[in-house]
């Protein structure tokens, strides 16, 4: 199914669904009992973590850019701190990783579905300070909520890894969460959100890998860590993550986009046998990555005997100590 909305999103195809239309009535119905208990008591601004962090490294070296494209999660909703936002903890990671300083910008906007996307890089590759060095894109959710053919959804992200590559970026996107897991969501409509998520998931691996992108699942974000602990990892709205739920999402991504700046010990990028990862045709690998979280897919060659193939791992998950959480401040604006 995954490589059927990845072929429709490529070739104009749009009539590929997540959901068949026996059980859209009780699927209607779930969705609004869900919408009653799903996204009270937060604020809809999630804090603003533009800025420098690992500013102890500033003078050695020109800072290295990060970009945070995509919907709620990339902002940090849920959340009240700075440094408790994704954007936040990854940039401080890195610039832990790299001893560099790295600033940070986030386009991303709470509510945005893929289509957004179009936008979101317009401001990315057009910020005056130059183009990001890397892009993390965190989206789907919301495609899934609001029914979003996947052709379509697939298509404005493959066009959006696209544009990044071409202007010189190097771009991380973390697959559609589970959302099978929200605490308020009951059957049937549990098993349907897993099933299209996981669908979109997989399909969003491909087309990103196939435009030379790198993805990460994000089953973790919404899922086995947050089925067994909803009161830690959810955030008050039982929707959006919490801090530690942030900070579990983004430790499994830090350690890939630490890769692809070059910046991961050399012998962790060769497959390890004993952690099941390998080479394999990139359909396959997307949906061993859509059923387990934090299983990252890179393109490897660009065609074999059943398509192109793709580089699976697991990476170890490491705790990076982070450096200056809170970024600094910003100089007044000149006249």
């Amino acid at each position: 199914m995954a490589r059927r909305i990845a072929a429709g999103a490529a070739y104009g195809g749009g009539g590929i669904g997540l959901l068949g239309a026996a059980t859209v009535g009780v699927v209607l119905a779930e969705v609004q009992l869900a919408k009653r208990q799903v996204g009270n008591g937060h604020s809809p601004h999630p804090p603003s973590a533009d800025g420098l962090y690992g500013y102890v490294y500033a003078g050695a070296e020109e800072p290295l850019r990060l970009t945070m494209l995509g919907d709620s999660t990339a902002a940090g909703q849920g959340v009240h701190r700075v440094r408790q936002t994704p954007g936040a903890l990854l940039a401080s990671g890195l610039a832990a990783v790299a001893e560099r300083p790295v600033r940070l910008r986030n386009v991303a906007l709470p509510g945005a579905q893929s289509d957004d996307l179009d936008r979101q890089v317009l401001l990315a590759v057009g910020d005056p300070a130059g183009v990001p060095d890397v892009c993390v894109i965190m989206v789907g959710a919301n495609d899934v909520t609001h029914r979003m053919p996947a052709t379509r959804s697939v298509r404005h992200l493959s066009a959006a890894v696209r544009r990044l590559r071409t202007a010189g970026a190097e771009v991380i996107v973390g697959t559609c969460p589970d959302l099978g897991t929200i605490e308020p969501v009951q059957q049937p409509l549990r098993w349907l959100a897993r099933r299209a998520s996981r669908q979109l998931a997989a399909a969003q691996t491909i087309g990103t890998v196939e435009q030379g992108g790198r993805t990460v699942s994000l089953g973790d974000l919404l899922g086995p860590e947050f089925e067994a602990n909803p009161r830690e990892l959810f955030g008050p709205d039982n929707y959006h993550p919490s801090a530690e739920g942030y900070a579990t999402a983004a430790m499994a991504m830090l350690p890939t986009v630490c890769a692809a700046l070059g910046l991961w010990p050399a012998e962790e990028e060769q497959p390890d046998v004993f952690r099941r990862e390998g080479f394999l045709p990139v359909a396959r690998a997307a949906a061993e990555a859509a059923s387990e979280a934090g299983t990252e897919v890179t393109a490897a060659m660009p065609t074999g005997p059943r398509g192109p193939w793709a580089l699976l791992k697991r990476r170890r998950r490491r705790r990076v100590p982070a450096t200056d959480p809170t970024p600094a401040p910003a100089p007044e604006p000149s006249a």
